[in-house]
Parts: C-alpha cells; sequence; structure tokens
C-alpha cells in the first residue's frame, strides 16, 4: 500500500527518428490499476494504466506532459528528453538523476528508466517545473494534479487604501443579552443607571495572549573538517554572525566584517576588514562559501530620500551626534555580494535591497533568498515632482534595488502586488531572491499585503508564519423593555445591555511558496488552531508539514486553558490529521522534529517531555511523556534514539497564603541544565545524563539562538557561549529565589557520548585577570564576550570582537591568539 511519501513517476514513450534509448530496466513491475488520477479537479485517463515499480508510482508522461502545455521531444544523440513550456525548458538523461532546468544542474527524485521500452521520469519533478501542484490521498489512493493557489492583485494605489481602511476597521464585541457570554471569554459589563446619571463601570477585560518569545535551536555539520553553523535543515543554510570556510574566518564585528587568516593557528592575521562607517549600512549577519560572501544588514534614509543627519562636532566632543530627524524614516534589508578569491581584497560584485525590516533569509547552494516586512501605511506621503496622486502612490509602493539592474530603488506596481483576501496585517511581506552565479539575472521580487513573522525552509519550499487573530462573534440582543408609556431616549436602552468585550481566538496562518534557483513563487496557504514558538514549531517530511501550536491562556482554569497541539497537512496545506489538548495549563517551551517523531516540551511547574509517534501523519499519537524538574529551551539531536535538551532547572516553592489553593506552587528557574534523553523506549523517556550550570541568572545565548551551538558527535565535541551566575553561600532559605553573582563569560567546552555522559573538558574565556578583579555582581555586553566556537581540523577557535583564541582540540592547550583591531 502506498504511502502519503508516495513519489511519482511519470511514464512516457519518446521516440526520435532514428532510433529509441538504450534501456534501463527495472524490476518489481506491478499493477496500479487502483490508482486514480485526477487533473484539474477532473478525472485524467492516460492511454495506459499506472504501474507500481518497487513502491514507485508510474503514469504516463506525453499525456500529462501536453495537458500541462508542455512540449515533449526526444534527443537520440544525448539520449535525453526536452520539455518545453514558455521559458522554461528541461532535460533529462535516461539512466542519471542529474538532470536540469534552464541550463541549472538539478537532482531527480529518481534515475529515469525503461519499463517495456517506455521512458520514465519524475511526475512531481516535471509536475513542479511547470507549475502544477501533485499532491497524494493515502485513502483514496488518489493522485491530485492541481494548479498554484491564485492570489488577487492589490490593483492600485487607491485599491490599496481600501484593502488597509478595511484591515484597520476594530474587532469589537458585539452586545449580547444580559448574562450571556460572548463566545467563552470574558466580557465587559455597562450599566447605565440614567441620562444624567453617573455610569458605573465593571470591566473584566483581557487581551489576546501574544505569542512567546521565540527560542531557535538546530542541528548541521559540516562534511568537510571544519564546522558548519548550526543549522535546522540539512541542504539550507542560515546568516550568522561568524562563519568560516575551512581556512579564514569571517565575522560581524560591530560597523564591519573581519576576515582572518586562521590557519596555521599559531600564525592567525587579519587579512582584510570591510568597513561602513559613515554609512547608513549595519552589517548583522553574513553568508560564505568557496566564492562568494554575503553580508547582509539594513540601512536608513528620509523618506524623502534623504539619509542620517550628521550634526557638526561640539567643541568638546570626541564623536559625531546624529540629530533624530522629526521625520518618517524608511529602512531596508541589504545584502551585499563580495568575491573572495583574494582574501586580501573582497570586490563587490552586488548589492540587493528590499524595503522593510529583516525577518529571515536563507541559502540553497548558490540561491540566496531574503525576507522582511514593510508597513503599508500611506499616512506620510514623500510627494516629489509637482506633488500629483501619481506621486503620493509611487513614494508609498514597496521599493527595491538590485545593482545588477540600477542604481535606484524601483517601485512595485501595484498590479503585480497581490493580498490574502483574508487578512487583516497592514504589512507588506517581500520576499526577494538571486542566484549568486547568475549577476546578470534580476533579482526576483514578489510583495504580498500581509506579513511574516516566523520562516522555516526546506531545500524545496519556504513557509512563512503568521499569528491571526479572529474575533469570536455572538449574535446581538437587546436587553429587555419594560413599557412605560414613556417616549425611548436613543440609545439608552442599548447601553443597559450587557457589552461583549474583544474576544479573540488564535490561528497560525502558513504561506508556501515554492524555491528554484533564486526564484520563488506562490504556492498555496493553510492555517491551524493556536500560535506557533519559533522556526522549529514547523517542519517538512516527505512533502508533508507539520506543526506545533499553543492555543489558549495558561492562567485559565476552563476549557480555555491552554492546550498544545500538533497537526500535519498535506503538499497543499489542508488537513491531514491532527493531536489536540497536549498537556493542558502549559506551554510549548521547544520542539524538535526528527523524521517520523515529533519531541515536544511543554512547561508550567514541570517539564513534560512528549515523544510522538508520525509515522501515520493521518492520526499521530503520544507514544509515551518524561516529567521532570526544569524545561527546555532547545532540544537537539544526538542520534536517533538520544537528544539533548538545553534550558533551565527549577524549584518548586508553595505559595504562601492562598487559601482558595493551599497546594498552589511556583516554580523559579534557577541555573542552565543540560539534558540527554534516552528515547529508545519511546514509551518510557529516560533523562539519561544532565549537567547543572551556575546559578539563577546564568544565561546562553544558545538558549535563544541555536546559532550559538557547536556539536560533533563524531568528534566528541558539545560547547557554547554561557555568562555564570554564582550565588556565594548557598543553602539559604532563599535561595531558590536568589539572583547569583556574576562569575564567568566565555565557553563551556564538553565532552558527551553514551557511556560517559557529559565530561567538561575547558572553560575558555576571552577575559583577562584584570577585567575580572573589576567586575561586580553582574556583567555587560563586553567586547570580550566568547560569541561563537567552531573548529578546523585539530584547533578549537573561541571569538569574541577584540579576540581569536586557538585552543588545540585534543588537549585544549592553547596554540595562538590575536586580538583583533579595533577603530
Amino acid at each position: 500500500m502506498l504511502t502519503a511519501m508516495l513519489m511519482l513517476v511519470m511514464l512516457a514513450t519518446v521516440t526520435s527518428g532514428r532510433g529509441t534509448p538504450s534501456p534501463v530496466h527495472a524490476t518489481g513491475a506491478e499493477s496500479g490499476e487502483d490508482i486514480r488520477i485526477t487533473l484539474f479537479g477532473e478525472p485524467f485517463s492516460a492511454e495506459r494504466s499506472p504501474l507500481l515499480v518497487d513502491g514507485v508510482t508510474l503514469v504516463p508522461l506525453r499525456d500529462i506532459a501536453e495537458a500541462l502545455g508542455a512540449e515533449v521531444s526526444w534527443d537520440d544523440g544525448a539520449k535525453s528528453v526536452k520539455l518545453q513550456k514558455g521559458a522554461s525548458e528541461i532535460r533529462i538523461t535516461v539512466g542519471s538523476a542529474d538532470a536540469a532546468k534552464n541550463g541549472e544542474p538539478l537532482r531527480l527524485e529518481a534515475v529515469p528508466r525503461l519499463i517495456g521500452g517506455v521512458t520514465m521520469v519524475p511526475l512531481r519533478f516535471i509536475g513542479e517545473s511547470f507549475d502544477a501542484l501533485i499532491t497524494w490521498n493515502g485513502g483514496t489512493r488518489t493522485v491530485a494534479i492541481d494548479r498554484l493557489q491564485s492570489l488577487p492583485a492589490v490593483g492600485s494605489y487607491d485599491n490599496l487604501k481600501t484593502l488597509l481602511d478595511n484591515a484597520r476597521q476594530p474587532m469589537y464585541g458585539v452586545a449580547v443579552r444580559a448574562g450571556a457570554v460572548a463566545g467563552a471569554e470574558g466580557m465587559t459589563s455597562v450599566t447605565v443607571q440614567d441620562q444624567a446619571g453617573s455610569a458605573a463601570f465593571n470591566a473584566k477585560t483581557e487581551s489576546p495572549q501574544a505569542p512567546a518569545s521565540s527560542t531557535m535551536k538546530m542541528k548541521g555539520e559540516a562534511a568537510a573538517d571544519y564546522s558548519a553553523t548550526n543549522t535546522q535543515v540539512e541542504g539550507v543554510d542560515e546568516s550568522d554572525v561568524i562563519k568560516t570556510d575551512g581556512a579564514y574566518l569571517y565575522q560581524v564585528n560591530k560597523d564591519r566584517v573581519v576576515i582572518t587568516q586562521a590557519v596555521p593557528a599559531t600564525e592567525m592575521k587579519v587579512a582584510s576588514v570591510i568597513g561602513f562607517e559613515g554609512q547608513s549600512f549595519r552589517p548583522n549577519e553574513l553568508y560564505v562559501d568557496a566564492k562568494y560572501l554575503v553580508v547582509i544588514g539594513s540601512t536608513s534614509r528620509g523618506a524623502d530620500g534623504t539619509g542620517p543627519m550628521p550634526m557638526s562636532e561640539a567643541s568638546d566632543s570626541l564623536t559625531k551626534k546624529m540629530i533624530v530627524p522629526i521625520r518618517p524614516m524608511l529602512t531596508t534589508v541589504k545584502a551585499i555580494v563580495y568575491d573572495i578569491a583574494d582574501k586580501s581584497a573582497p570586490k563587490m560584485l552586488r548589492e540587493v535591497e528590499l524595503d522593510g525590516d529583516y525577518v529571515s533569509s536563507r541559502k540553497i547552494g548558490a540561491a540566496l533568498y531574503l525576507i522582511a516586512n514593510k508597513n503599508a501605511g500611506y499616512a506620510y506621503a514623500a510627494k516629489s515632482g509637482d506633488g500629483t496622486p501619481a506621486d503620493e502612490a509611487k513614494s508609498n509602493a514597496p521599493a527595491y534595488r538590485d545593482s545588477a539592474v540600477s542604481g535606484e530603488s524601483l517601485p512595485l506596481d501595484y498590479k503585480d502586488i497581490r493580498y490574502f483576501p483574508d487578512s487583516r496585517e497592514t504589512s507588506y511581506m517581500l520576499v526577494g531572491g538571486i542566484n549568486l552565479d547568475r549577476v546578470d539575472q534580476p533579482m526576483d521580487v514578489s510583495a504580498y499585503l500581509g506579513s511574516g513573522q516566523n520562516i522555516f525552509a526546506s531545500e524545496g519550499n519556504l513557509y512563512a508564519a503568521v499569528t491571526k487573530y479572529e474575533p469570536v462573534r455572538a449574535e446581538p440582543a437587546a436587553a429587555p423593555q419594560a413599557d412605560t408609556g414613556a417616549p425611548a431616549t436613543p440609545g439608552a436602552d442599548a447601553l443597559k445591555s450587557k457589552i461583549a468585550a474583544p474576544s479573540y481566538e488564535t490561528k497560525t496562518v502558513v504561506y508556501k511558496f515554492r524555491l528554484e534557483q533564486g526564484k520563488t513563487k506562490f504556492v498555496t496557504q493553510g492555517d491551524v488552531p493556536g500560535t506557533i514558538l519559533n522556526q522549529f514549531s514547523m517542519d517538512e517530511h516527505n512533502g508533508l508539514f507539520r506543526i506545533a501550536t499553543t492555543k489558549g491562556d495558561m492562567w485559565r482554569t476552563d476549557e480555555n486553558t491552554s492546550k498544545n497541539n500538533l497537526y500535519t497537512m498535506d503538499e497543499a496545506l489542508k488537513p491531514l490529521g491532527k493531536l489536540e489538548g497536549i498537556a493542558p495549563g502549559e506551554r510549548i517551551y521547544s520542539v524538535r522534529f526528527m523524521g517520523n517523531r515529533a519531541y515536544m516540551v511543554t512547561f508550567k511547574n514541570t517539564d513534560p517531555l512528549f515523544a510522538i509517534d508520525l509515522t501515520n501523519p493521518a492520526a499521530p499519537t503520544v507514544l509515551g511523556a518524561l516529567k521532570i524538574p526544569g524545561y527546555s529551551d532547545y532540544l537537539h539531536p544526538y542520534d536517533e534514539n538520544h537528544l539533548i535538551g538545553f534550558g533551565k532547572e527549577t524549584v518548586e516553592i508553595p505559595v504562601k497564603g492562598d487559601t482558595a489553593d493551599p497546594t498552589r506552587t511556583i516554580a523559579y528557574y534557577q541555573g542552565m541544565k543540560i539534558s540527554l534523553f534516552d528515547v529508545t523506549d519511546v514509551a518510557n523517556p529516560v533523562e539519561k545524563f544532565k549537567e547543572m550550570i551556575g546559578d539563577r541568572g546564568t544565561e546562553s545565548e544558545l538558549l535563544r539562538n541555536h546559532k550559538a551551538l557547536l556539536f560533533s558527535k563524531e568528534r566528541n565535541l558539545l560547547a557554547f557561549p554561557v555568562t555564570v551566575m554564582e550565588i556565594p553561600n548557598k543553602g539559604s532559605a532563599n535561595s531558590a529565589t536568589a539572583y547569583g553573582q556574576f562569575s564567568f563569560q566565555g565557553a563551556y567546552v564538553y565532552g558527551l557520548d553514551l557511556t560517559n555522559g557529559f565530561q567538561l573538558k575547558a572553560t575558555l574565556t576571552h577575559m583577562t585577570a584584570e577585567d575580572r578583579q573589576k567586575a561586580g555582581g553582574s556583567w555587560y555586553n563586553s567586547d570580550r564576550n566568547v560569541e561563537r566556537i567552531l573548529y578546523i581540523g585539530d584547533t578549537l577557535y573561541t571569538l569574541s570582537k577584540g579576540l581569536i583564541r586557538a585552543n588545540d582540540l585534543s588537549t585544549l592547550q592553547e596554540k595562538g591568539s590575536l586580538a583583533i583591531p579595533q577603530k
């Protein structure tokens, strides 16, 4: 029986005038006559019935290709198939999984082969290449080929203003009969004594629960002999403040990028510094590969096109100050691409910009994708020329700049801007993509009225998630009226009713985009109840989308208390399966999807770790749970049966004087905790090892940013930056609520295996003895704070803004150091 991970293959009879291709025989063929195909919602009949070959469905190519508008031809000399539709050309060679689209190399899901003299190639690849959406329904054994979802265009500036005005309409509650409840939320009671008398207001209102702050974490280990950024999905790179190519270190260091020769460690030196002084550009993150350095940052300028205005230096001033302009400022996301063949003199190749604030980015091979949010408000109009409405419309349109095309910002035409009909967002989401190897190819830019908050990307798709608040409506009902015979006072009777407070139901809306060689295309959208924590709440596996959410409020004790859920969706983001009501009264602190399993940590007073089975996507089930003190902010895979949790220890303390609930307790977080969970017996997860670091107040960037982790199972290496706070005199009655005093900042380096657990090998700091003596009870964001740890060969490097230190990876003895020149 086929599963939802079915890979579809198209069958084609492709011949040339001079012969037939050499056969590549397939085995294990069986009948697939019970498999149905629909094309754009209608049953599709081909000249031959489908076949199953080693669990793969084969269907006729020529009929489907022509139905999709493609021409099929055979190149006998190259033994290849060419598919042509408009400007898209695909070439597939029999016997090879390597293919090409528009000259760019691609990898097929299956090797093209022959069955009975008929050529077979992957349907999903062909369908998606020609803007079709392929889905599989295991229940009905149906392959559906559909068009991508079409979105309406904003069309004009006037229509934009109408859309924004509609989105800004307040979502107030409605009048309900006295004693009634609007939805399941709280309400506001309004009592009016008389027209001239004073009014008594007894209000019980609540605001929607905001999503918890993001805590991001991941996996990822380079195949080469150096560490890579810890990323969520293998093959999908994420930007960071520090990266290496195995010989050099690239670091965002204040308003510049420092490139350092790291090998050999005893001869480290700064190769070059890319400075941005005097510019409005501020670098934030970067990417590096064998050919390119990409620096991502933000710029700001006046809405009228001018930049920041430096003020003349005062007579006793040593630095320039900036006048805060009394005018709107526009921000952009900028990516600057450098050729780094010569590390001592990086050559700028290209600049691209998107209006708005930076949301996220991804790099897949040579393809770079940027996502930005821009306010779509039109209160300020930077009118130029004669100040005509056309100028106002142009100045309020989202714009982009691509130095490969023009040095000027180019506004998008409102006819090319799409909007999500049910969205109440008043921001644009801009998605830009470039192919780093194709400098002549303009940036692909699309804009949507509807923002994105959290981003997940696989190698083929990008998902943007945004929280949506929907009002819970109730039918209005007038308050009972007594017939006194007196003239009615307009509005008075209406005010005697109870008015329901604004009550909302939260949803997460997910927008799906197809990624292809630096270009994006909107595919579809879907939604699920509740809100997500961060990018790790989302995952794609074998074409299916999985997402974990929290719905409700932790403080409530009725049916609207917080509950945690997991949903699966098909390729079209249609509901497939769900598991709801996990850990009532708690919220999600971390999630990790690993193949056919998901691991979820929730917390209120204790830390339940739930193991969830996703083998049948239509029916997720809880396999087991472990409840222990503390919580994990980030879960990282160790192997298929073990995972590492990074978070905080907690202590429960009884609440004194609570007569309503004498047993009530409050959990106070303590120091940082690292746990190794054993899920070999998935029904009974075990905390196999744990390690405590410091006391209350201890912090690590790793707890909110997965990129701060260095992990290599093969090298038995685990390291991360940490600021340690310790209580001088433990054991007092108030030690659980007391904060520690500063004792250390730097890198904790561990060995980790399944026999010995966590073994602290070294604590590496960039602080001097004088720094430590001067430190008081707290610490600050010093230039000596270790930000990242990475390795190249047999050397471990720790980096702060002021220093790079190299240690032998085996002995951890220092091999060399380099002070980074400051401005």
